[in-house]
């Protein structure tokens, strides 16, 4: 038994490896998720802004990673982790320093591009393969999940206070220099080549296995559905916590503060029951029920205060446990000789959503109002539970017979 509980435990290097990979992360994420609570308001009043071209603001960055997230994990094969992680970072790098630099929508939504344009994500879901046995590799993408859920909640909390002191330039300087640090850890930690299993990078022969596999098809349009509802979200929420709660801007860290703290201790126990107790689909499938509750009370109590807050506390709660809980799903459902395809699609499939919810979200407020944006990611909640719904049922059958 006991040696059982070794073999699957991270070894100190592993853990070390893993918690480094994880930063890398965190310094990419934390940038790029401080605008969210603030975008909407302070980019008002760049030259040429209108709520569609701020929505198309916020989803240029999720186009070119989608893009170019499968050629990233390509060239990593044939170039090196470290090589292209590295090159990815300078990209964000050049692109936050662009948006920064820009007085007009326009140049926001090309820094934003080139921000996108660095797609190392699906090679830092290898990198993490890299430097673990298979034995463990779940438990490290559960530890770079939770690192991804942690950044979203901090992000959300800091971006406001730095937008009060350096308004949204001084986000897009703040995320350069994280891009820099991030290059800094990446020059130390990330192997040049593979360490552990052949066959963790993008595999072309196993691309049409991988697209017709119900459970990792699920999984892609989980990841696609979170993120563009919470990119349309933040175009509609900063406006409805303004008009409810009197805060906009640089004042709204006063209600994610703790909203945040909230959810952060009832994530906990839904993670655990998850991932000790073998309920990853029931606590997926009750997770995004409550993205859909918090939407519905948004829809129907956006003009109360407390309304509005508990639609918060409940989408922040359930975002955070899917961010934590989805990698880990990934790593067990996709095939041993093809989680770097895996991956690829996966990440592919979370930034395409960023810049659909971005783009439709801009749209619909511009035509609608906030109203309309809730009742698409809505629309899109109810299908995104359906489609799990369908797929563990099916999972469960074999077992019932």
């Amino acid at each position: 038994m006991s040696r059982q509980k070794n073999e699957t435990s991270l070894t100190q290097g592993e853990f070390r490896a893993t918690a480094s990979i994880a930063a890398i992360y965190m310094t990419r994420l934390l940038g790029l998720f401080m605008i969210y609570p603030v975008f909407a308001h302070y980019a008002d009043g760049l030259t040429g802004a209108t709520a569609t071209t701020i929505g198309l603001a916020l989803g240029a960055y999720g186009l070119t990673q989608g893009l170019l997230q499968i050629p990233f994990g390509l060239l990593s094969d044939r170039l090196g982790r470290r090589t292209l992680v590295i090159a990815g970072l300078a990209l964000f790098c050049l692109g936050s320093v662009t948006a920064a630099m820009s007085h007009t929508i326009t140049g926001v939504i090309v820094g934003r591009a080139l921000q996108g344009a660095g797609a190392i994500g699906s090679v830092l879901l290898a990198s993490v393969a890299d430097v673990t046995r298979s034995e463990t590799r779940t438990r490290a993408m559960a530890i770079v999940g939770v690192s991804i859920g942690f950044s979203f909640m901090v992000a959300v909390i800091l971006g406001p206070l730095v937008a009060v002191f350096a308004g949204l330039s001084g986000i897009f300087w703040l995320t350069a220099g994280l891009a820099l640090v991030g290059i800094v850890i990446a020059s130390f930690v990330i192997p040049t080549r593979e360490t552990h299993e052949a066959g963790i990078g993008i595999a072309r022969a196993s691309l049409r296995e991988l697209i017709t596999d119900p459970r990792l098809l699920e999984l892609d349009f989980a990841i696609f559905t979170l993120h563009a509802t919470m990119t349309a979200l933040f175009l509609a929420v900063p406006m409805i916590v303004s008009r409810t709660l009197g805060l906009g801007g640089g004042s709204a860290w006063v209600l994610y503060l703790p909203v945040l703290v909230a959810a952060a201790g009832l994530m906990v126990p839904f993670v655990i029951i998850a991932e000790k107790h073998g309920r990853m689909n029931q606590i997926r499938l009750i997770s995004v029920a409550l993205i859909g509750l918090s939407e519905l009370i948004l829809l129907v109590l956006g003009n109360n205060a407390i309304g509005v807050v508990a639609a918060l506390v409940i989408f922040f709660t359930a975002f955070t446990v899917l961010e934590a809980l989805l990698p880990s799903a990934l790593t067990k459902a996709a095939p041993a000789s093809a989680k770097g395809t895996a991956s690829g699609l996966y990440s592919s499939s979370q930034f395409i959503g960023i810049f659909v919810g971005g783009t439709i979200g801009g749209l619909a407020m511009d035509h609608g109002g906030a109203a309309t944006v809730i009742g698409f990611v809505l629309a899109l909640t109810l299908i995104w539970g359906a489609s799990l719904a369908l797929v563990s049922r099916r999972a469960a059958s074999p077992q019932r017979s």
